[in-house]
């Protein structure tokens, strides 16, 4: 057990020179029966848009603030101390904004020690502590009420969470330990597990009660007033809490264990075994179910102090800033004041992605969208569709009856292109062929008007090709979404060189009010995360082809935490599509590129993997092995990873030279958005700047300092 008084916290302290502190503000209230709460209310001076947060020197104020309430309640001068934060907010949580200047592990350890010596001191101060959480609880904001004895919420909170493990760490103030033997381990699972994990998702105010987070929630309108009425009840006796969440010898004994074992194997199967913070945060709860809340805590601040000080929470806060302001300010975007107004959306073709688009148009814009194709009845189709989608948005309580019915109404189909007369922008989902594509928008030419817009969802023809017939190709801009539409995050919005600037503005603005990260690109072949993915999956066929086993090429990439391997990847894309994209990819830079003759018969095969009754790749198919089976060349894993690093860091090097994108941070916010490659690595440029491969092949680094973490 550590004796967090007897440490030294000045090393943590130097790095806070300009902290925005978060004061601690008392001030006494009597409650009605007389009893005397001191009423901590957690200020930064500054309104809602500037959350309260929690660094090295609000932690020491806050701390002097409860050692002297101690001496208060130990003189009979309060009864209570109660803390809340300031107008919608608790904490955001620990201020992060040092935390990449931690020097070495030591001091990061005392990061961990600090935040446990100052919020562990709710529970010691002799009189009951309550945590009134009046809006914002994230991380150590969350953490600061689950270290008091009680906890009220206001039904109004929409954000409480534990979001550690996403950035790479552990909820390492108390929230490991504490969680679990409040709510029973399976809540505490969602919360530091699986919502994380979910995108950092979050929880309400509702849900927080109903998974014993809260003892009590209050309206907003009274929720001090009420709050405090409540605590004197409590101190009084008229209300006995009980928590019917909190384990018991059989939860504790059997269920626990049980629970975390479940949990490790899903974590491994659904992102694998790269990312570290999900199993820290495992390790944390398995110990704790036997541990002292002493030892468990300082269980805590070894494990996060390990992580603070590694690569992976480096990457992460480098992988969360991209997405939260790197994202909001696209690197070449126009002056958005250049974009026409969109009033309405025509789509060309009737199948599964002219459908998607057409719903997430219609869903996001709320103005009319028609399809056109040459069947009727497959556009009766498509609307049927789209129109039960819609009708399902409802069912599940996200769309009300009027706004269902408004936009179904919205979304028509037919076979008269007139329709697109009026339309500002036309995308077309239609083959994946040149020829088809030119001609397409060759004729749609004649009907639109001569600002309308027109987008391409190609993911790997030229957009200066596609539009080489048409009257004005300046209007033509690419539009290249992933699959599922719905769910993808990432635009790659494609300038070709004719692309004015008032149509990539526009595109620009399409994309943000779709809530799509866009990030623009020039006209090259296979654009940025096709054509990196295209080189993984060259590589790999490739040394099937030289007679590598296809387990040996999964074992060199897992290093790379990627979601899945290669060969499961094809299978997923369908491996017609994956030998139509390395025959592309080959065509254009055949040094760099291979095509793959076995791939072609694989194709025409129709499977290389092997999947178990719930759908889960379980092997590679026989007869697969034996159409690529006799290559002379196996490489070892080893090999295999290296090439592949040395390949993917050449191929970006040129990338950027070439000017695809900007920067190295755009290749990333791809890669995180389009690829799924793991939060926790930062991207493809950092993991490749600290194994080595890019000072390899061109004797420098894409990030200066690499993105790392530090030595002890």
């Amino acid at each position: 057990m550590t004796d967090y008084d007897a440490l030294d916290y000045a090393p943590l302290l130097a790095l806070a020179d300009d902290e925005v502190v978060t004061h601690s503000r008392v001030r006494d209230v009597t409650t009605p029966s007389g009893k005397t709460i001191a009423l901590i209310t957690l200020d930064n001076g500054f309104d809602y848009k500037r959350p309260n947060t929690l660094g090295p020197k609000t932690l020491e104020e806050l701390n002097d603030v409860l050692i002297d309430l101690k001496g208060r309640a130990s003189r009979g001068e309060i009864h209570a101390v109660a803390i809340t934060g300031k107008q919608f907010i608790l904490a955001a949580g620990a201020d992060l904004s040092k935390v990449n200047t931690v020097p070495s592990v030591d001091v990061a350890r005392l990061l961990a020690q600090q935040g446990h010596r100052t919020l562990g001191r709710l529970n010691e101060l002799g009189v009951p502590s309550f945590a009134f959480v009046n809006g914002l609880a994230l991380g150590g904001g969350l953490e600061v009420a689950l270290n008091a004895t009680y906890r009220t919420v206001d039904s109004s909170v929409s954000a409480l969470g534990l979001p550690e493990v996403f950035l790479g760490l552990v909820p390492g103030w108390g929230g490991a330990t504490l969680l679990p033997h409040l709510v029973g381990i399976r809540n505490a699972l969602r919360l530091i597990i699986e919502n994380p994990l979910r995108n950092n998702r979050l929880i309400d105010a509702k849900t927080a009660y109903r998974l014993g987070f809260a003892d009590v929630m209050f309206s907003p309108i009274r929720f001090l007033e009420d709050s405090l009425v409540w605590a004197d009840k409590v101190l009084t006796g008229r209300i006995s809490v009980r928590r019917k969440f909190s384990p018991g010898f059989f939860e504790r004994a059997f269920v626990w264990p049980q629970a975390i074992r479940i949990a490790r194997a899903s974590v491994a199967a659904k992102i694998g075994r790269v990312a570290k913070s999900p199993f820290a945060a495992l390790d944390v709860l398995a110990y704790t179910r036997t541990a002292s809340r002493g030892d468990s805590f300082a269980r805590e601040d070894e494990i996060l102090s390990s992580l603070i000080s590694g690569d992976q929470f480096q990457a992460s806060m480098y992988a969360f800033n991209l997405v939260q302001k790197h994202a909001k300010k696209p690197s070449g975007a126009p002056d958005p004041t250049l974009a026409q107004p969109v009033t309405k959306v025509g789509v060309i073709g009737a199948g599964l992605m002219a459908r998607q688009f057409a719903l997430l148009f219609v869903r996001r814009l709320k103005v009319p969208v028609v399809l056109t194709d040459i069947d009727q009845a497959r556009l009766d189709d498509a609307v049927a569709y789209i129109h039960r989608e819609i009708a399902d948005l409802n069912a599940k309580g996200l769309l009300s009856s009027d706004e269902t019915s408004r936009l179904q109404s919205l979304v028509t189909g037919t076979t008269d292109k007139n329709a697109f007369a009026d339309a500002d922008w036309v995308i077309e989902a239609v083959f994946e062929e040149l020829a088809i594509k030119q001609e397409v928008f060759a004729s749609f030419e004649k009907i639109i008007s001569p600002t309308a817009i027109f987008a391409t969802n190609t993911s790997s023809l030229s957009v200066a090709q596609i539009g080489s017939k048409l009257k004005h190709p300046g209007r033509l801009v690419g539009f290249h979404f992933f699959n599922p539409v719905a769910v993808m995050p990432l635009l790659e919005v494609v300038r070709a060189g004719t692309t004015t600037d008032e149509t990539l503005a526009t595109a620009m603005k399409v994309a943000a009010s779709l809530r799509k990260t866009a990030v623009i690109t020039s006209d090259s072949t296979g654009f940025v995360v096709n054509r990196l993915l295209a080189k993984v999956l060259g590589e790999a066929m490739h040394a099937v082809d030289t007679g590598t086993h296809p387990s040996v090429i999964d074992a060199g990439c897992a290093p790379f935490g990627m979601p899945m391997p290669p060969f499961v990847l094809l299978d997923l894309v369908g491996l017609k599509v994956g030998a139509h994209v390395l025959d592309t990819h080959h065509a254009a830079f055949p040094d760099r590129f291979f095509d793959s003759e076995n791939l072609h018969k694989l194709a025409d095969y129709g499977r290389i993997i092997t999947r178990d009754k719930k759908g889960n790749p379980s092997g590679f198919d026989k007869g697969a092995l034996n159409i690529v089976k006799g290559g002379t060349s196996p490489m070892t894993a080893e090999a295999f990873q290296k090439r592949l690093e040395d390949g993917l860091a050449d191929e970006i090097h040129r990338m950027l030279d070439e000017g695809v994108v900007a920067s190295a941070q755009d290749i990333d916010l791809c890669m995180i958005m389009g690829a799924g490659w793991p939060f926790q690595m930062g991207g493809i440029t950092p993991y490749l700047d600290r194994v080595g491969a890019s000072e390899r092949v061109f004797g420098k680094t894409f990030h200066s300092p690499r993105i790392a973490g530090v030595q002890n």
